[in-house]
């Protein structure tokens, strides 16, 4: 009987421990297959990172980490000694999606850094204007590129409620210089320029700057979007900023020739007195208030004058031949202006 008994609790300690076992594989398999996957889901965010020369596996892990591009650095040092990669890592610039898993990251890192191409986009071009100068680069196609922008979904919560329609991203793309691989699709473009926008954002607290100035970021974006595309010199940029809240507090239109032309579809030098007739909620000689939306994609200061105006009286500005503008607080004072700089 006792020995029965023995048997009995035997195979009891046996169950156990295989059930032991199992289970600690199990665990052990959601762990190893956390720390391969991305570390966020969705299309995730562009990260440029270099790799500097000599760097270890150990190294490399921690810069990865650091980034947010890998769950934990000791395992990324782990994974490429079991994968017998570790000494294959090639030092260079990379730009990796926070979307992509460790082995995807890791077999990057072996094949080497894509050098690709840089462009850079220049402060007040519209969506057309990029679209067309990402092809002049060739490395997207204008209609690839505007059919993602009006179409392809962005996860960032400035995008949240603009309406749908092909200018949907016109403000939010932000003008700076990038480095793309040689196969990076208009949907990469796109993104990495919200990510850079968002970053912006961040960096200048500006969601807090938008709140003191009494805005939405919308309404924030509109206006910098006007101060780019009028100024031409950065101390005037708050100045100009001013005279728009100026106008917009007296009910007054705004009658800024940036928003005709974005209206026109064209860049003219100058403007006729029909093209201040085109039907456009663009056009700020027909209609009051803003426009509906930004009208170019401004960059930082622009965007820090929209928030941060300068308080003065004027109401008008017109251009001097340097660029410069001559402001003035009545009409009779721009009119004077006018006759003085308009030839």
């Amino acid at each position: 009987m006792k020995s029965l008994q023995s048997v009995f609790k035997q195979k009891e300690k046996k169950r156990l421990l295989a059930g032991g076992i199992a289970l600690w594989g199990l665990f052990v398999f959601i762990y190893i297959l956390g720390m391969l996957s991305p570390v966020t889901s969705g299309q995730g965010q562009s990260v440029n990172i270099t790799i500097p020369r000599s760097a270890s596996s150990s190294n490399i892990g921690r810069i990865l980490h650091e980034q947010g591009l890998v769950h934990s650095a000791w395992f990324f040092n782990f994974y490429t000694r079991l994968k017998g990669v570790d000494g294959k890592l090639k030092a260079g610039r990379y730009t990796f999606s926070t979307a992509q898993s460790l082995p995807e990251i890791v077999n990057e890192l072996v094949k080497g850094p894509d050098e690709g191409r840089v462009f850079t986009i220049p402060e007040g071009f519209n969506l057309k204007q990029i679209a067309e100068l990402l092809e002049r680069e060739g490395l997207v196609t204008r209609r690839d590129f505007l059919a993602a922008a009006a179409g392809d979904t962005f996860d960032y919560p400035f995008l949240q409620g603009l309406p749908a329609g092909p200018n949907r991203l016109e403000g939010y793309l932000f003008p700076d210089t990038y480095r793309v691989g040689s196969n990076t699709s208009a949907h990469e473009v796109i993104n990495l320029m919200l990510s850079r926008f968002d970053w912006k954002l961040k960096e200048m607290d500006y969601y807090r700057k938008v709140k003191a100035a009494g805005l939405t970021l919308h309404q924030a974006v509109i206006i910098a979007s006007m101060v780019e595309r009028e100024a031409r010199v950065d101390r005037e940029r708050p100045l100009i900023a001013g005279v728009i809240f100026n106008r917009l507090k007296r009910d007054m239109p705004l009658q800024i020739d940036a928003t005709v032309q974005y209206a026109l579809g064209t860049q003219r030098a100058k403007l006729y007195y029909k093209d201040l007739e085109v039907d456009s909620p663009y056009n700020t000689y027909l209609f009051k208030g803003l426009p509906p939306g930004p009208i170019a994609c401004p960059g930082e200061a622009s965007l820090l004058a929209a928030v941060q105006p300068i308080k003065t009286s004027y109401l008008y500005y017109v251009a001097r031949p340097d660029g410069t503008h001559a402001f003035a607080s009545t009409l009779d004072e721009h009119n004077t202006n006018k006759r003085k700089y308009i030839r």
